[in-house]
């Protein structure tokens, strides 16, 4: 096996390729139209970014990252890394709900969702799964759930239950992401400051995790010492490289929003906005 196939050794699934497709045309369709009323919402670079999360899944669904996801913990944790912390952020940089509505055909539209919304029913259900306390606990317990190493073994012996796995990660990682960038037209829950802790405690449990793969000593999944060593890269290297990656990427991922956000919040023009005077003047 020649280092050449990490690049080149693609398998498209076309069932996931369709959808993602789908998707794609459903938001542009709908983006175009919103665009006309509210150009200041949603610029070009939403789309870009909507645009970037869908070939991202692409990426890590058809790209070398699952085809060696079986053969090399490193990979696998690259292609985790993707579903969590890649394509779900910038798919809700895209504002994805809005567009996606109006990139729906009439029918489904007006015969399907628009009963739902009268009821109320979808404004609920959106409203609970993007609550911080929800999202940051749904996260962080698929993130550690499917870590733990009978359930990663159990999702690696089926294609469906790994796609399953997958689904987890995309969903609840689109949950997690949603209160940090707050998109039109989400309504904010408390105070901005209250992300600071929301980040720094989903990356102390990527620590963690990270830290317990480096460091234990063991290979903790079974079916990587079982096959044949790709690259002379033993399994326990294989698995430490995977948590440092783990743990360096992870990491980044939550400290710069984090970092942000405080530099948002300290902001001179925030600070001027607050003071009495420009508080009494917007009321």
């Amino acid at each position: 096996m020649s280092a050449e196939a990490l690049f080149t050794r693609w398998e498209i699934p076309w069932g996931v390729t369709a959808a993602l497709v789908v998707t794609a045309i459903l938001y542009v369709r709908g983006w175009l139209q919103i665009r006309r009323t509210r150009p200041d919402v949603f610029p070009a670079w939403r789309m870009v970014a909507f645009l970037g999360g869908v070939v991202a899944i692409f990426v890590a669904v058809a790209s070398p990252l699952d085809t060696f996801s079986e053969s090399l913990l490193f990979m696998h944790m690259a292609q985790h890394f993707v579903l969590m912390s890649i394509a779900p952020p910038l798919m809700v940089l895209g504002a994805p709900v809005v567009p996606m509505l109006r990139g729906l055909p009439k029918p489904v539209m007006r015969g399907v969702l628009k009963p739902l919304f009268a009821t109320g029913l979808l404004h609920r259900v959106g409203a609970f799964l993007t609550r911080p306390r929800v999202a940051w606990i749904a996260m962080n317990a698929a993130y550690l759930g499917w870590h733990i190493p009978k359930a990663y073994e159990f999702a690696l012996a089926s294609e469906g239950w790994h796609n399953f796995e997958h689904a987890c990660f995309l969903f609840t990682s689109l949950m997690f992401w949603w209160p940090v960038i707050a998109p039109w037209p989400y309504r904010q829950y408390g105070s901005r400051w209250l992300l600071l802790p929301y980040l720094l405690l989903a990356d102390l449990v990527n620590t963690g995790l990270s830290a317990f793969l480096c460091f234990s000593g063991r290979v903790l999944y079974p079916s990587y010492g079982a096959i044949p060593r790709l690259f002379g890269l033993s399994a326990l290297n294989d698995q430490i490289a995977a948590g440092a990656f783990m743990w360096v990427m992870g990491s980044t991922v939550f400290l710069v929003p984090a970092i942000l956000i405080t530099m948002q919040m300290l902001s001179p023009r925030r600070t001027r906005l607050r003071a009495p005077g420009m508080v009494a003047a917007h009321r």
